[in-house]
């Protein structure tokens, strides 16, 4: 049994009503989720105030916790997540190169400033995860973005799988933002793969995969987690990629991926 709660990102359930996601869950060995709260998912931000709090019952009635949504970080959904008791809302940081990374992060911080209040006041932190591509990608990225900020409002939510693919070894990554976490950190893998000839000019997609394939050690993250004292929440995102479409695999798909990494998180971080 793990150490840390372990929770699933409900990303791949679209269609299912709550009380059908939560019963997926619980069967599938997981301690609660990081809830999708998006267009075409059972919490909207347009009913966010009360289907967040209807969401933490059914769960809650499961033995399931929302230890984080996925979702806007504005002034209501702010409250929203304060009236439910969920405490960390997930986003990313993108970086729009019509004005340019500088211009970018001093726009989020902007951003965040305004928002320091209203976490104080409904107490919720709001966690930026680095990402590949034009966001913050890596855990240098994330410090110079919120270096500044006390981690019980704004904090990083390391994910190795996209430091791998900027190129950020985990024990580094680890040591420059271990003082900016607050909670929740992700495990998942990726990779880059060639998707052209060699007679070619190299082109690479990245693929989401399970923890044997992935660019990093999951071994590796968990002992380093447990070298600075981590005490919080790790969350599976459930990303996998399909090779016949291409795609991510969606809905119930998912399972015997999740329920592989599940297992050997578990193992990683039995107490």
């Amino acid at each position: 049994m793990s150490a840390f709660p372990i929770i699933v990102f409900t990303k791949p359930w679209v269609s299912e009503s709550l009380p059908e996601l939560a019963d997926k869950i619980a069967a599938a060995g997981l301690d609660g989720v990081e809830l999708a709260v998006r267009p075409g998912y059972q919490v909207t931000p347009e009913t966010a105030a009360g289907g967040l709090q209807e969401a933490t019952r059914i769960f809650a009635a499961r033995g399931l916790t929302i230890a984080s949504i996925a979702g806007s970080a504005d002034e209501a959904m702010i409250a929203a997540c304060g009236d439910a008791g969920i405490p960390l809302i997930r986003v990313m940081a993108p970086i729009d190169m019509s004005i340019g990374y500088h211009r970018s992060i001093e726009n989020h911080q902007r951003g965040f400033d305004a928002l320091l209040p209203v976490l104080d006041r409904h107490k919720v932190t709001i966690g930026v995860q680095n990402h590949y591509g034009f966001f913050v990608g890596s855990s240098a990225g994330l410090l110079h973005l919120l270096g500044k900020y006390e981690p019980r409002h704004i904090c990083a939510v390391l994910d190795m799988a996209h430091c791998a693919l900027d190129g950020e070894p985990v024990p580094m990554a680890v040591d420059i933002i271990k003082d900016h976490l607050h909670g929740l950190v992700n495990f998942k893998s990726a990779y880059r793969a060639r998707v052209n000839g060699p007679e070619d000019e190299a082109i690479f997609k990245v693929k989401w995969t399970t923890h044997r394939h992935g660019a990093y050690s999951w071994g590796e993250f968990a002992d380093c987690l447990r070298a600075i004292g981590f005490h919080g929440t790790l969350c599976l995102p459930a990303e996998y990629s399909d090779p016949a479409s291409g795609t991510q695999r969606m809905g119930d798909a998912v399972l015997p991926y999740l329920k592989k990494d599940l297992a050997h998180l578990s193992a990683l971080t039995s107490g």
